[in-house]
Parts: C-alpha cells; sequence; structure tokens
C-alpha cells in the first residue's frame, strides 16, 4: 500500500485562530466558558473542550446573564451581538476574518440598494450569520435548480455572495447561471471561497486521478470537508469522511491500493497521523507527501484577547 498525504491540509488560519481564542480565554477566565454554536465544526474538538468545562450553546439565551460568552469562527448575526449586549455578557468574537469579510460586503450591498444572492447551504452557522445582517436584501440559493426558481424582476439591482466552505467548481457552475439569469449581477471585488477551502480542494483535485480509495479527516457537520469527500467521488474514487483512526474499516483497502489521505480546515493533524500508524500497521504502508501549495497565513486573536495573552 502507498499512502499519498495531501498538502495543504487540516487547520487553516481561521481554525487555528479560533481554538488559540478558546484556549487563551479559559486561561484567563475559566469556566463556566460558553461559545455560541460549535467553536469550530469538528467533533473531538468539540469533545476536548467540553471536557475542559467549556459549554457550547446555540441559544444565547443560554450564557447566565453577565457571563463570557466567544462567538465561533463561523460568525453570528447583529441580532445575537445585540442580545448579548442587553445580558450584559462579555463577548470575545473569534470570526473568521474571511467570514467578517462577506458580512461586511452583505451590509455594504443592502445599503447601496442591492438584493443579494446568497449561495450557500440552508442552516449552516455561516450562513444564519450572513443572512442576519441583511435580513431583508438577501436570499439563499444551494444550486442551478434554486436559481431558475428565482422570481426576481428582469432589471433588479442584484448582486452575489458566497459562503466560504463552499466547493469552487460548485460555486462557479451557480454562479455562471445567475449570471445567464440576470446579466446585470455584480459580485465581490475577490472571490469570497476561502483561501484554504480551495487550496485543500485543489490539492485533492490534481492527487485524485493516483488514488483508489481517499480518506478524508473532517466531520459530518464541516461543509469544507463534505466538499473534499465529494470531489474525489465525483470522478470515481470511493472516498470516506471520518473523525479519527477508529471509523476505518479493513474493507474499504486492498493492501496495492495508493490511499490519498487529507484533511478539512477543522480537523486536527493527530487523527491524520493515527490513520497513516494504522494503515502502516495493517497493509505495510509506504508514505508520499505531495505538496501542490504552500501557505503562510495567519490571523491574530480577537481584539478582546490580544491584550490578555501578553500578561
Amino acid at each position: 500500500m502507498k499512502i499519498i498525504l495531501a498538502n495543504p491540509r487540516g487547520f487553516c488560519a481561521g481554525v487555528n485562530m479560533a481554538i488559540d481564542a478558546l484556549e487563551t480565554a479559559l486561561a484567563h477566565f475559566g469556566s463556566p466558558l460558553y461559545v455560541y454554536h460549535e467553536i469550530v465544526h469538528n467533533r473531538p474538538i468539540v469533545e476536548r473542550f467540553q471536557k475542559l468545562g467549556i459549554v457550547f450553546v446555540d441559544d444565547i439565551s443560554e450564557v447566565p446573564e453577565g457571563g463570557t460568552v466567544l462567538y465561533s469562527a463561523h460568525g453570528v448575526s447583529p441580532v445575537i451581538r445585540e442580545h448579548s449586549r442587553t445580558r450584559n455578557l462579555r463577548a470575545i468574537d473569534a470570526t473568521c476574518p474571511l467570514v467578517t469579510k462577506v458580512h461586511l460586503e452583505a451590509v455594504k450591498f443592502a445599503r447601496e440598494g442591492y438584493t443579494i444572492i446568497l449561495i450557500g447551504h440552508e442552516g449552516h452557522d455561516e450562513v444564519i450569520g450572513t443572512m442576519g445582517e441583511a435580513p431583508a436584501n438577501i436570499v439563499l440559493v444551494e444550486d442551478e435548480e434554486d436559481v431558475e426558481a428565482l422570481k426576481l424582476p428582469a432589471d433588479v439591482k442584484l448582486a452575489f455572495l458566497t459562503q466560504t466552505t463552499l466547493s469552487v467548481d460548485e460555486a462557479k457552475v451557480v454562479i455562471d447561471a445567475i449570471k445567464r439569469m440576470y446579466p446585470q449581477v455584480v459580485g465581490p471585488n475577490k472571490d469570497d471561497i476561502c483561501y484554504a477551502t480551495q487550496n485543500r480542494q485543489d490539492a485533492v483535485r490534481k492527487i485524485v486521478p493516483e488514488a483508489d480509495v481517499v480518506v478524508v479527516l473532517g466531520s459530518q457537520n464541516s461543509s469544507n470537508s463534505q466538499r473534499l469527500a465529494e470531489l474525489a467521488r465525483s470522478v470515481g474514487k470511493p472516498a470516506y469522511l471520518i473523525d479519527r483512526a477508529s471509523e476505518l474499516r479493513d474493507e474499504w483497502f486492498t493492501p496495492a491500493d495508493t490511499v490519498l489521505i487529507t484533511a478539512g480546515a477543522s480537523a486536527p493533524e493527530e487523527h491524520v497521523q493515527d490513520c497513516i500508524e494504522y494503515l502502516k500497521k495493517k497493509f505495510g504502508a509506504s508514505v508520499e507527501t505531495r505538496t501542490v501549495r504552500e501557505e503562510h497565513v495567519s490571523f491574530p486573536l480577537p481584539r478582546e484577547l490580544r491584550v490578555l495573552a501578553n500578561t
């Protein structure tokens, strides 16, 4: 067996920042410490923090008045921020700056009188937060069929935005469909799809022709991890999305396979290495690391924590 280990893989700058922010807040404020939604969409990370006394909530009213709450990397709507203020919460904003960029674009387009088509997955935390910035101006679409079902005036002043963790290819299909129906549509100055999402997809796209099987480390509710598995399946390769090495099944592999291993932007590297060790022991696998693109991006801690981090 041969393993091709895709690089880049795993944590992006936004996930690193959010995890560092939560660890810093826990060190300074102790528990109970609350996080609105999962800090990142990764089950092992959430479970680790729960064991340390972190409480994840889906309703801001679950945070006791005057308590400390950290907003997840996926961002929140202005309504949540206002609820935090009225409840006198100490709020720490660990929203990924790339998500914040989309929020600011939504506010700008809405202020200028645009109807905004947001391309994304209904119910995703990021989408909920973005739509909350201008709920009267935003229409959500997920695919070409949703675009074709739109009943907007032909001459509507129109803009589009995208969820940051989409498949690059799928987003392009939807954007092209919007442009066909509404040639006047405008978009952001720079693609909203996050650099890490794009780089991980590019790595899989380049390497997957050599693979017999693809293993993606990441959780089922991680949009960018799901897209990596879907990308492999779209070219006919079996792909498995798992959180941990304990979820590997021997019947997925044969001893002569070439196995591509990658990880979504919120998946810890330790679980990648556990999978490699399992396949080495079970199938005598050798490992080749294949670097498609270098990444040198980092984001600072939230403003509320920078002073504390230096004390």
